[in-house]
């Protein structure tokens, strides 16, 4: 080989170097380019529920402060039924450009794919972002039913089986299958009732159609606060600041009832982790100012803020629970 053609080649040799540097390169710029100018638009962020649940509520709470931390609008869009299905599935095929978030909770990430099999995968269908806050459940009838704890619940189910029928937000979601874990443990018969949201359950057994429900106490404080509903136990293994008159199940005589109605944020599977990240730090970051705080605490909303890969492993360990428990209570969905 000629000198001329030794140097020809060193020349192509250096410049195929050169590319495969820039190449290595070009995605860590983009990369950083996109977390640097996202967002720039307004984001939409999926709703699973009907207004007047506790997801609607976290929702409106989060929206404005995402907002004014990230200087674009953040707009609520209400995706109800199916127990959160429908608006999984829509989250999960949607682009994964960080514009179409959904407020994951426990039912379309815990007691749903946990007990409906082939639904859809709640870890690979999505990217885990942040982790929100939780709530405990509370066990509510309609304020004219006359029982005023557990045990007199039970017996007053037993004796009038049609007259005790409870409201859902949906098939395979906590308020179900907690309810349904407390029939199989007492025997009762009551009825399940599904709706689009619990808010729409409230109003139902206002109008005298349902007697029981089990939200979030985040949803159903209001209702209790108002009179129109008495509380009669809430899950967890102590008593509720906000609610010190009302007793644990455990208190009550039924162990095995610890359910948390919790709230996050995912997005479409492959979400680009530049965005991933910046939408994770911005949201810990709001969940630390005093004002959420307090807004939460209203609530009845525990703070828990998270890393996107410890959101992930809380998920995977809610869906492997909430399959445990539905085995156990020979809990059967369609």
């Amino acid at each position: 080989m000629s000198y001329l053609q030794l140097q020809r080649a060193y020349r192509f040799s250096c410049t195929l170097k050169v590319g495969a540097l820039l190449l290595m390169f070009v995605p860590w710029v983009n990369a950083q380019d996109l977390a640097l100018s996202y967002p720039n638009k307004p984001v939409r962020i999926i709703a699973p529920q009907a207004p007047g649940g506790g997801v609607d509520l976290v929702g409106r709470i989060l929206i404005d402060q995402m907002r004014l931390a990230m200087g674009q609008p953040f707009l609520l869009d209400n995706e109800a039924g199916a127990g959160g299905a429908i608006a999984a599935k829509m989250t999960s095929r949607a682009t994964p450009d960080g514009y179409t978030l959904m407020i994951g909770y426990v039912a379309t990430h815990g007691t749903t794919p946990a007990v409906k099999k082939g639904i859809y995968d709640p870890i690979k269908d999505f990217t885990a972002i942040a982790m929100l806050g939780g709530t405990p459940n509370v066990l509510v009838i309609n304020k004219n039913l006359p029982v005023n704890n557990l045990g007199e619940l039970v017996i007053y189910a037993k004796e009038h089986p049609t007259q005790t029928d409870y409201g859902t937000s949906g098939v395979g979601t906590l308020n179900h299958l907690l309810m349904e874990q407390f029939k199989n443990l007492t025997g009762m018969t009551s009825q399940a009732i599904a709706y689009r949201s619990i808010g729409q359950a409230f109003t139902d057994s206002i109008g005298g159609h349902i007697q029981i429900i089990f939200p979030g106490l985040s949803a159903g404080l209001p209702h209790i606060r108002n009179g129109s509903f008495k509380a009669l136990a809430v899950t967890g293994e102590t008593r509720h600041a906000l609610l010190p008159d009302v007793p644990t199940f455990k208190e009550s005589g039924y162990e095995g009832f610890n359910g948390l109605t919790w709230y996050g944020i995912v997005g479409p599977p492959k979400l680009p982790d530049a965005i991933r990240n910046k939408l994770n730090v911005e949201i810990n970051k709001i969940l630390s100012l005093p004002q959420v705080r307090k807004s939460f605490s209203e609530q009845a909303l525990n703070i828990m803020p998270m890393s996107p890969k410890e959101f992930e492993n809380y998920i995977q360990l809610e869906v492997k629970h909430w399959h445990e428990v539905s085995v156990t209570s020979k809990i059967a969905l369609e």
